[in-house]
């Protein structure tokens, strides 16, 4: 992990704080511009962003796809399923603990699961794997939205808001040091959502 304790937190403030803004900006366009120049700078800077110190002088930014807004949903989120429950063991964050709380559906994609966070501070997580992983995206996945951690693009169960547009790659993909947790089949997409944040320069593909 990055930076101190205190970095971290402020890192998970300023997230926030920049969803925030996202959340408060009518038009999803200039929502989308916001979190990119707002996100490259806090990778680029930040002491607890991802990318590894050593290369931060270096890094240009992530390269992220234009604005489509075939790839923003509002859907609801089906919450009669059957209880499905998965450990996953972090390099810093010990065993999450995911309970499946729903499932959306997204014309012309496909369903993807909606995941609580079961540990305290609890949290929203929904991750997607998809034809793009492994080439023009990281291959383990990216995620969408990740609440605990800020990443939370608004809405609720009748209207939740899902935008492709803001899919970005786990910390792992930017230093191995990070272990992350990865989308299982319930939320791996046949088609290609070639929007979002792509293929960070360097990086590692998992095994």
């Amino acid at each position: 992990m990055s930076g101190s304790w205190w970095d971290v937190l402020d890192w998970r403030r300023q997230v926030a704080g920049l969803y925030h803004a996202v959340r408060a900006e009518d038009d999803p366009r200039a929502a989308h511009r916001l979190w990119v120049s707002g996100r490259e700078r806090l990778l680029r800077t930040h002491p607890a962003s991802p990318v590894p110190a050593p290369e931060r002088a270096g890094y240009r930014g992530p390269t992220v796809a234009a604005y489509d807004e075939d790839f923003r949903f509002v859907v609801p989120v089906e919450l009669s399923l059957p209880p499905e429950r998965r450990e996953v063991r972090t390099g810093t964050d010990g065993v999450v603990p995911l309970e499946r709380v729903g499932r959306v559906e997204l014309p012309g994609l496909g369903g993807l699961d909606v995941w609580w966070v079961a540990m305290y501070g609890g949290g929203i997580f929904l991750p997607v794997r998809d034809a793009t992983s492994g080439r023009q995206t990281y291959g383990g996945g990216r995620y969408v939205l990740d609440t605990v951690k800020g990443a939370d693009l608004g809405g609720g169960p009748e209207r939740l808001v899902i935008d492709l547009n803001f899919a970005y790659p786990p910390s792992c993909a930017y230093d191995e040091a990070w272990a992350c947790p990865l989308p299982g089949p319930g939320n791996t997409l046949s088609g290609a959502v070639a929007v979002g944040e792509l293929m960070p320069p360097g990086t590692q593909q998992p095994a």
